[in-house]
């Protein structure tokens, strides 16, 4: 099954807290929690290339199954991280006490993010 594709955020549930556990500012927070952000997902094998685009602010990562790689999370930190897959439609990433699933069932994917005992899911559509 192929990751790729363009996909539009349609929910999200805990952003806010999850945010905060972060450490991002609370302006930012607001006005983040509302843009329905597009993802894009170039996969070549074991390879991928993930471009997130929100408002203004775009994000993009790249790496390859079960290699470290240098990711960026949503507060502009950089930090090492190994992606691996599990059966042929989840991603799972370890990073910086994060545990982060992205699981691709048809046209939806859904990505849940835990940092301690916070859980963010935010469920996107293929467009």
């Amino acid at each position: 099954m192929s990751f790729t594709g363009k996909y539009q955020l349609q929910s999200q549930e805990n952003f806010e807290a999850f945010m905060k556990a972060l450490g991002l500012p609370e302006d930012q927070i607001q006005k983040g929690k509302d843009i329905k952000s597009i993802s894009e997902i170039v996969q070549d094998g074991k390879k991928f290339k993930v471009t997130v685009t929100a408002g203004s602010k775009v994000l993009k990562n790249e790496f390859t199954l079960g290699e470290e790689t240098e990711m960026q999370l949503m507060n502009g930190e950089k930090v090492k991280a190994i992606v691996r897959m599990e059966g042929n439609n989840k991603l799972i990433a370890e990073l910086k006490g994060m545990r982060s699933v992205t699981e691709l069932n048809g046209d939806i994917i859904t990505h849940t993010i835990t940092l301690g005992d916070i859980t963010c899911k935010r469920v996107s559509k293929r467009i």
